[in-house]
């Protein structure tokens, strides 16, 4: 009878962990785990962004056509423009948390060589991370789904197949391959995490160094973007009703639309080659 209950408290505890590794999988879209491939907005960016594309649009409205009720089919564009905020946004949450997951496998090798194992080492990093980048950071947020999936039973594998895969960055997803490979091996694991710690931080400062001499034409590019409303604005107060053969008739408006796709497509085409110098660098 004793050992009837005894099994039967062992298959209860069996499927209950069973049961949390299958909760814990599920929480990927409920908000617990974070996807890095989007940017997380809150109450105050939303509004800012908002006001941001409300006014590009009104601008386009008012350069382009004078008229307000432009605004209206000009929505794209102000969508367009949040659009490429957010991935702007998303990409430097990305650059972010590869610092601070830097950092963080820094202080898990430290621990590790003091030590401690590997599982404890990663919980053992969660009050260096919280004193330097806060409780509420990318990365505290990470370490504590690391300590709850560890709860559940989950392996550290697991776990950091799962950070690389929401991460969307490629180093941490190769460090996840490679503490993987290194485990079932049977490797040294504090050479293996502090090796990876100081090709991270090469390549870190190596694509800080590629911003810094690219911030230069980011700048130019700005300028340039805002330059044509500059010159209509000086032509339209110095000479007034210079423009106005553009405006409010039908051949003004074919015109002004054809300006306004070839202004967007510029725009776009320089960030396009901005961005292929910058990955071309890398």
């Amino acid at each position: 009878m004793t050992r009837s209950l005894r099994g039967l408290e062992t298959a209860w505890k069996r499927g209950t962990v069973e049961k949390d590794k299958e909760n814990f999988g599920k929480k990927r879209n409920a908000g617990d785990k974070r996807d890095y491939g989007r940017h997380e907005w809150n109450r105050k960016e939303l509004i800012l962004e908002g006001l941001k594309c409300m006014v590009i649009v009104l601008v386009f409205s008012v350069y382009f056509y004078r008229s307000l009720w432009a605004a209206i089919p000009l929505c794209g564009i102000g969508l367009w423009y949040w659009k490429r905020d957010s991935q702007r946004k998303a990409q430097q949450d990305r650059h972010q948390l590869l610092l601070q997951f830097r950092d963080m496998i820094r202080s898990v090798a430290g621990a590790m060589q003091a030590g401690y194992s590997v599982e404890n080492a990663f919980l053992e990093s969660y009050e260096d991370m919280s004193m330097m980048y806060g409780r509420e950071s990318m990365i505290c947020r990470e370490l504590k789904l690391i300590q709850r999936g560890l709860i559940v039973s989950l392996t550290m594998e697991e776990l950091l197949e799962d950070l690389g895969r929401r991460s969307r960055t490629e180093q941490i997803q190769e460090f996840a391959s490679v503490f993987a490979i290194a485990r079932k091996n049977g490797g040294s694991m504090t050479d293996v995490i502090s090796s990876y710690a100081v090709m991270i931080q090469r390549q870190v400062d190596t694509k800080e160094e590629i911003l810094t001499q690219t911030a230069g034409r980011r700048m130019e590019q700005n300028i340039m973007n805002v330059m044509p409303f500059g010159i209509m604005a000086y032509i339209g107060i110095s000479n007034r009703g210079y423009f106005d053969i553009l405006y409010h008739n039908m051949f003004g408006v074919i015109v002004m639309t054809v300006c306004l796709a070839v202004y967007l497509t510029t725009c776009g085409l320089a960030e396009v080659i901005l961005k292929k110098a910058v990955s071309g660098w890398v």
